[in-house]
């Protein structure tokens, strides 16, 4: 199915629908909604977050609810605060006129205003397991009447050390209801969950778009010293025009640290972590979706329920545990058509853990160099150049003209220009603000060349089309075309000795600058 017309919705829900945005179901969205609709039987659905999965149980149980009689009707379990709230707010944004209410419940919010919200009556409580067990054993939560227990999360859930509260809150819950499990991965424990705890005869109802999850992002590895990693992050977000990524580390001390170092050297960032109060969760994570800061350091658990469709960037900090997490982590980018790209750092000793993660995970991570400072300074200065060249098409400059024309009248223009870009970029351009690294030089010890690309992202380039074109214009095999880094005005490529002989004849011009040309050592 095509079309939200096609599922037989109420026209409050499509009304609802539309005001959200949603034009067409989601692939998951198109195999659960109308399942639901029509059958009574338990599901276990295999789906990765961005997915759609939250409006995919969502839409039907919200079309199934009966709105005029006010008891708890469906719980929805969650393993963590945020994801509480931005589920609650998915399903009050569906709900549309119905009469339904809904609230989350989760530690770190007053106890008062949860058990006020649960004795005015509510339809659908989302809520953590710890809190909902607290709610349950108080008595100021009934489920004993519901229709719909969804367990949302699941792995992660298990991975939190949940697997008690869920079975506790499972026996509070009638057996005749309707039970959904949605995970993004199937470890033994999910498995024995349904086992238990669901009807003989449920459905499972798997994501085939799985890996397309991040078949727009581009997957690259870093090889660092430990020491290093800071100085590289710092290189990779310069590089960028528009960073706005999820940086991930293994802990919570790490996790402020790295915010702590990337804050002094002056960029906008947050940092959440397990040990953080709700309130400033809430404020970073305002703060991170309204872009009012473009960079947010968090730990794996933190950063489950943010679902920022717009993401640039994910960075691997800290090599992930295993090759599920690592799908995760960069299903974060990616989506919704727009190319996205996931970075990891790999320290020497890890190497063997990334083998182990391409193996298992199937992912195409290409290695890369890092940015030399060279690199950084050039994109620094071609990013001035375009902002300066957009301010005199676009801003009145009347108010500095008299000043400007002073200054000119008494020095040579460039020298003006000069001190202007000193005093005002001075400490950006500085080769001094960035520690040197060990660099890979234009021919590394197998034998091989290092070509610069005079084109880039603004020429419409991405590593696929940089591969195709060298091969077209070339006959080079494009298997041996490696660690392809495409920037915004240029890019580099890696080719044996021979094969870069013949990309650089193939290539030559008469005249002008060169498209392609060896690249230059780092300093």
């Amino acid at each position: 199915m095509n079309s939200f017309d096609e599922f037989g919705l109420s026209e409050n829900m499509l009304m609802a629908l539309r005001k959200k945005g949603f034009e067409e179901p989601s692939p998951i969205q198109q195999k659960i909604i109308p399942f639901l609709l029509t059958a009574k039987r338990d599901v276990l659905a295999q789906a990765q977050t961005g997915t759609g999965k939250t409006a995919a149980f969502g839409v039907p149980v919200i079309e199934q609810l009966d709105a005029h009689v006010r008891h708890v009707k469906a719980v929805v379990l969650v393993p963590t605060r945020e994801l509480a709230i931005q589920v609650s707010e998915e399903l009050n944004s569906l709900k549309g006129a119905k009469k339904l209410q809904i609230a989350p419940v989760y530690g770190g919010q007053a106890m008062d205003l949860q058990l006020r919200r649960l004795r005015q009556g509510i339809d659908i409580v989302v809520g953590t397991p710890g809190r909902t067990l607290d709610h349950l054993k108080r008595g100021s939560l009934v489920i004993d009447n519901i229709s719909f227990m969804i367990l949302d999360e699941a792995d992660e859930m298990l991975n939190m050390g949940f697997i008690e509260d869920i079975e506790t809150i499972l026996k509070f819950a009638p057996a005749q209801r309707q039970t959904l499990l949605f995970s993004a991965t199937m470890p033994a424990q999910v498995l024995s969950i349904a086992k238990r705890y669901m009807a003989k005869d449920y459905e499972i109802i798997s994501d085939e778009q799985k890996q397309q999850t991040t078949s727009l992002t581009d997957q690259i590895y870093f090889e660092v010293h430990e020491q290093d990693k800071l100085e590289a992050l710092c290189r990779i977000i310069d590089m960028e025009t528009d960073f706005y990524g999820l940086i991930f580390c293994r802990t919570r001390t790490e996790t402020d640290d790295v915010a702590a170092r990337l804050a002094a050297r002056g960029y906008d960032v947050g940092s959440i972590h397990g040990d953080i109060s709700q309130a400033q969760r809430e404020k970073i994570m305002r703060s991170f979706k309204e872009r009012e800061i473009s960079v947010l350091v968090a730990t794996d658990v933190a950063a489950r329920g943010i679902d920022v469709s717009a993401l640039t960037h994910v960075v691997n900090f800290d090599l992930p545990q295993d090759p599920e997490s690592y799908i995760h982590r960069i299903g974060r980018t990616g989506r919704a058509g727009k190319e996205g790209t996931a970075i990891t750092f790999v320290t020497p000793r890890e190497s063997r853990a990334l083998s182990f993660i391409k193996k298992v995970s199937g992912a195409p991570i290409r290695k890369g160099s890092i940015p030399r400072v060279s690199q950084i300074i050039e994109a620094k200065k071609g990013r001035i150049k375009d902002e300066i060249a957009e301010a005199i098409q676009e801003q009145d400059l009347s108010l500095y003209s008299e000043m400007a024309n002073e200054l000119l009248s008494n020095s040579d223009p460039a020298s003006v220009i000069a001190a202007f870009l000193h005093l005002s970029f001075g400490e950006e351009l500085n080769y001094g603000s960035y520690r040197e690294l060990k660099h890979i030089e234009s021919v590394d010890n197998k034998g091989r060349t290092r070509l610069f690309v005079a084109k880039g992202k603004k020429d419409g380039l991405t590593p696929k089309k940089m591969v195709t074109l060298m091969h077209e214009h070339s006959g080079v095999k494009e298997a041996l075309i490696k660690d392809v880094q495409i920037y915004d005005e240029f890019s580099f490529i890696t080719v044996p000795f021979a094969e870069a002989e013949i990309i650089l004849k193939a290539f030559r011009q008469k005249r002008g600058r060169p498209l392609i040309s060896k690249a230059k050592p780092t300093k």
